[in-house]
């Protein structure tokens, strides 16, 4: 590796899956929503 900036002698070690981290991303903040709303609205009921 003698010219380092050169993209063509960087292989990808570390394949990724990018619609695969996007599906978890929005799995889980969608599922730590819905635990914040239920939460939400159990104290509201508590309150009143």
């Amino acid at each position: 590796m003698e010219n380092v900036r050169d993209p063509r002698e960087h292989y990808n070690e570390e394949p990724r899956h990018d619609l695969m981290d996007v599906m978890f991303g929005f799995g889980g903040m969608l599922g730590f929503m819905t635990v914040v709303f239920t939460v939400a609205v159990i104290v509201k009921f508590v309150i009143s």
